[in-house]
């Protein structure tokens, strides 16, 4: 019996946070483990280069430091393909023929691509490779023919412009070649971290963000700048639970919900300080975390073993995308000399 295909990834612009952890990648190594799929795990440096054309360096340094993140995380080189997106070839001939079938306007359209375009002040110097990154993430998804993505909420709007350009192919060439994917996304409410400040996305832009590869101290550090509520000026004050960062990194990452919940009705009561809650927090997240940044640091020994994986699987994952672009060039027509 064949294993359904997932594939997902990460633009290389700086290391992950543990925003990308909760969000997707404590599912890939889930559905990794679970021997039911076949993964494949791409570092986007072509994507990255959408908002970073001038900046080479930051991309060619970052594509480690994902790896390392990816490798600390259990993403096994073993079970899953882990490659570089630049290094398929396919996906630039295949992102082209889709252009053809998707609308300037539908792209602007896409809501997650417009959030990001305010979020950067493009303004009306918008590169033509980030309004068009859905189109390359569509080409990501389907040479490798995958059926499952695993992401965070806020890709949903990307998961279904693929699947549009896949019905618009099969029904210009008369054909079945591409499979429409499904996204996978985490349990309801545990989509998205906010930022230690309360900002409701934690970015590495903002700078508000606990990275995966963060020691210890720092670790600590971040949580006691958390925000919590600013009316609780008084242990003895009643608090507020809604807003209050500690108890949303709570609710996610302390597996005693009963625990969690005595502590709101403590806090709420009053009596109970942020700086107690926080310490409790830090000895929740360090027994989760601690693990993952120790084998972040065995993995980064050796960099050169790093980038021999990523070779092996880039070169893996190129031999799959080729058999899926010779059917899409027959199906187009396009094989002239075969």
């Amino acid at each position: 019996m064949s294993k359904e295909i997932y594939l997902t990834g990460d633009r290389p612009t700086g290391k992950l946070h543990i925003g990308h952890y909760i969000g997707s990648l404590k599912n890939r190594v889930i559905m990794q483990d679970s021997g039911a799929y076949d993964p494949f795990v791409m570092i986007a440096d072509t994507q990255a280069f959408t908002d970073n054309a001038r900046n080479p360096e930051k991309i060619r340094q970052s594509l480690t430091e994902v790896a390392l993140d990816y490798l600390a995380v259990g993403i096994d080189p073993a079970k899953t393909t882990i490659f570089v997106q630049s290094q398929i070839k396919g996906l630039f001939e295949l992102t082209e023929y889709f252009m053809n079938l998707v609308s300037v306007a539908r792209l602007q359209r896409n809501p997650t691509v417009k959030s990001e375009i305010a979020q950067k002040g493009f303004g009306e110097g918008i590169p033509a490779g980030f309004l068009t990154y859905p189109v390359s993430q569509a080409a990501d998804i389907t040479i490798f023919r995958a059926t499952k993505v695993p992401v965070g909420d806020d890709q949903e709007p990307m998961i279904e412009q693929t699947r549009e350009l896949v019905r618009a192919f099969n029904n210009a060439y008369n054909t079945d070649v591409l499979v429409e994917p499904a996204g996978v996304f985490p349990p309801k409410g545990q989509g998205r971290l906010p930022g230690i400040d309360g900002n409701a996305k934690m970015s590495k832009s903002l700078g508000n963000g606990i990275y995966i590869s963060d020691d210890a101290d720092t670790l600590v550090k971040k949580v006691k700048a958390m925000y919590t509520d600013p009316r609780h000026i008084n242990i003895a004050d009643p608090g507020h639970v809604a807003g209050n960062v500690v108890f949303t990194y709570l609710d996610i990452f302390d597996p005693d919900k009963q625990r969690v919940q005595d502590l709101k009705d403590h806090y709420t009561a009053g009596g109970l300080g942020d700086m107690k809650l926080k310490k409790h927090l830090i000895d929740v997240m360090e027994a989760e975390m601690g693990p993952i940044r120790a084998r972040r640091e065995i993995f980064a020994k050796d960099i050169p073993a790093v980038l021999s994986m990523l070779a092996e699987g880039s070169e893996r994952a190129n031999a799959v995308a080729e058999k899926t672009m010779k059917d899409v060039r027959h199906a187009m027509g396009v094989d002239y000399f075969n």
